[in-house]
């Protein structure tokens, strides 16, 4: 995979000459017992700050802090908040306690948080005991109460409702645009100028098609396929040109950086941009003349590419498929384009094989769909699968990425590297590492950690080794728990699970705002006038806080539709796989419908006393001997689905 620059992210470093004047900024996060830690970046420790300091700050919220005082001995920090720089969330869920002449809203919080003072005339209609939620307008002292409003009212019929919207709310996502940047989005036009078509590489007449999800609404990328006069094959990988539309700090550039990423839930998506904007100007619908920025690829007749091209395009699809309709074409040999299709599929099977024998990780996680009702109810859940079609897909755009960030690597500006939004990922985490391999061993599946790529081929044969088997879905969790999170960054360190020494995001400008910035530089490249961000490393830590944010949201709203979907099979049996052990209890993933819950030791000790074996990831009966251990098969009962917590509650049942 090639040599790997290594930086330094994130490491502690001590302080020493910390004093009673120094001010940090951080995150504050607040634990259940309402006291408050300030994490500061390259701090060893927290800041302590009691709940009388907080001056306005709630959990999650950016602040300046002061150091107040330094304990002896330990060195402890306790501090003062000067001032909240951002608030992470200013909508809240909760119940609304309305009297004759005020309004109070009880937020339903985990973390302690002050009532908020509703003026009855911001009420829209909520009544007392309301279940509502409320957006925080203004709280100008910590002796006063915050003051706000009523944005929505719900019905215990929208219980789901409600609770899609807190996850999205509590994440620190805007629930909606707001009318300036509706208004601005409305405003931009869908039509096309000469002008604007000569500035471009016209691909209009050029074999061109979409293949995506059956339900899809945005189409941001479509291929193209042509054989070119010398007899070679010419690629093209059209990506809808956003950064057209979405012009820097504009209004709706601003929330588009602000939000990130669009959300995706169950039954819903909170999208980066206005549907105007993602579903209207920028999605590359069949039939119609759209704007794109391509990646283009020229292949001779050994498939070696002999020639890129990047640059400013429009485009005519011919066709809209889904991923269905391309499967069944692979299966059959027969359909619309089939011999393009076909001649595509061999070719991102080759990439795809490349890949791995590179050293690329084939983690093959399973994505859980539920079957909803039209109320957003789950009645089914299905796992979806990875096919060829998926492949195809996914291998020209991990191709199209790869060479747009191998070009813009190259590029100098006075010497110094470009500044540019690389997404990387680290090499495995050796203290997670070392578990990880001994309990693979356990199993009877061998493993190496000699070398980067021993790793990534010891990854792959144990994923091929367990395919069908109970432990598969385990080994594969464990084994990318063992795996760095991959993050924009400036310093390109290689993508290491990908086994690509550059790669960027630049395939899905509609729904990731990374993908924005490197349309933006990369056309400033090709125009000849190199953009020199000084910020971009600040706007790629944002984007990729919030990149997870919206992770936590998206498993936090799968997690309510499991515990809503198991709430009727309460008292019933199924059979599941040991997925997590803990000193508390052990966790169960039923092997069907892919729930999660907690087998607790409490509801173990008529059985036996269980301890935790930590080398093991097993809990081990102090008098039987009897081991639930990671990836056992077990029966458990349903005694409990709590929805507010997100929570399933299971027992073993011992008659397997």
């Amino acid at each position: 995979m090639g040599t790997k620059k290594k930086i330094t992210r994130n490491k502690a470093t001590t302080t020493k000459h910390t004093n009673l004047t120094t001010t940090y900024q951080g995150m504050l996060d607040i634990a259940k017992s309402g006291m408050g830690f300030v994490i500061v970046k390259n701090l060893e420790n927290d800041i302590l700050v009691f709940p009388t300091d907080f001056n306005t700050a709630l959990k999650g919220d950016e602040v300046k802090v002061k150091i107040t005082k330094i304990r002896q001995g330990s060195g402890k920090k306790e501090g003062k908040v000067l001032e909240v720089i951002k608030r992470k969330q200013v909508a809240f869920s909760g119940t609304m306690q309305v009297m004759d002449r005020h309004a109070f809203f009880i937020p339903n919080t985990i973390a302690p948080m002050p009532d908020i003072y509703i003026p009855m005339n911001k009420l829209k209609g909520a009544k007392d005991k309301d279940r509502v939620i409320v957006q925080l307008n203004s709280w100008e002292k910590a002796s006063k109460k915050p003051e706000g409003e009523v944005i929505e009212i719900f019905t215990p019929e929208q219980e789901n409702d409600l609770a899609m919207k807190s996850i999205v709310a509590e994440a620190g996502f805007n629930l909606k645009f707001s009318k300036e940047v509706m208004d601005f989005a409305n405003s931009l036009s869908s039509k096309i100028t000469e002008a604007e078509i000569a500035k471009r590489k016209d691909y209009r007449k050029v074999l061109t098609f979409t293949i995506d999800p059956v339900d899809a609404k945005d189409f941001d990328d479509a291929i193209s396929f042509q054989t070119l006069p010398n007899g070679n094959v010419e690629i093209g990988v059209h990506i809808a040109d956003v950064s057209h539309f979405v012009q820097p700090n504009t209004l709706v550039d601003q929330e588009a950086y602000e939000r990130a990423t669009s959300v995706y839930l169950p039954d819903r998506v909170y999208p980066m941009l206005p549907e105007k904007i993602s579903n209207e100007l920028c999605s590359l619908r069949p039939h119609e003349e759209k704007l794109t920025f391509s990646a283009t690829f020229e292949l001779d007749a050994t498939g070696q590419i002999v020639q890129t091209w990047f640059g400013k395009t429009i485009i005519y699809s011919d066709r809209r498929f889904t991923y269905e309709e391309v499967q069944d074409i692979i299966e059959t040999k027969r359909g619309d384009h089939e011999e393009e299709i076909l001649w595509l599929l061999e070719y991102t099977q080759k990439l795809r094989k490349a890949r791995f024998d590179h050293g690329a990780i084939n983690f093959s996680s399973q994505e859980v769909r539920f079957t909803l009702d039209e109320k957003g109810k789950p009645i089914g859940i299905t796992v979806k699968e990875s096919k060829e079609s998926h492949q195809l897909i996914e291998e020209l755009m991990l191709k199209a990425n790869q060479l747009i960030a191998e070009k813009m690597g190259k590029i100098k500006i006075k010497s110094e590297e470009l500044p540019f939004p690389y997404r990387v990922h680290d090499q495995p985490n050796e203290d997670k590492l070392s578990p990880f391999v001994a309990f693979a061993k356990s199993h009877g599946y061998s493993f190496t950690i000699d070398s980067p790529e021993h790793i990534a081929h010891s990854f792959n044969n144990l994923m091929a080794a367990s395919k069908g088997k109970p432990e598969q879905h385990v080994l594969e969790q464990l084994g990318i728990r063992t795996m760095a999170k991959a993050v924009y960054t400036t310093h390109n360190i290689g993508h290491y699970g990908l086994g690509f020494e550059h790669y960027c995001h630049f395939t899905s400008p509609i729904r990731r705002y990374p993908d924005v910035l490197v349309h933006r530089i990369v056309q400033s490249v090709i125009q000849g006038n190199a953009m020199n961000d000084g910020t971009l490393e600040e706007k790629c830590v944002h984007c990729s806080e919030r990149e997870r944010a919206a992770m936590e949201a998206e498993r936090a709203s799968n997690k309510y539709k499991q515990v809503e979907f198991m709430r009727d099979y309460v008292g019933h049996v199924f059979e599941g796989v040991i997925s997590g052990v803990s000193s508390f209890g052990f966790f169960v993933e039923t092997i069907e419908q892919k729930c999660e819950g907690l087998v607790s030791v409490i509801s173990l000790l008529k059985f036996d006393d269980f301890r935790l074996i930590e080398s093991s990831y097993s809990l081990v009966g102090s008098r039987s001997g009897r081991k639930f251990g990671m990836g056992d098969k077990i029966k458990i009962k349903i005694v409990a689905a709590n929805l507010d917590k997100r929570q399933l509650d299971y027992e073993w049942d011992p008659n397997l």
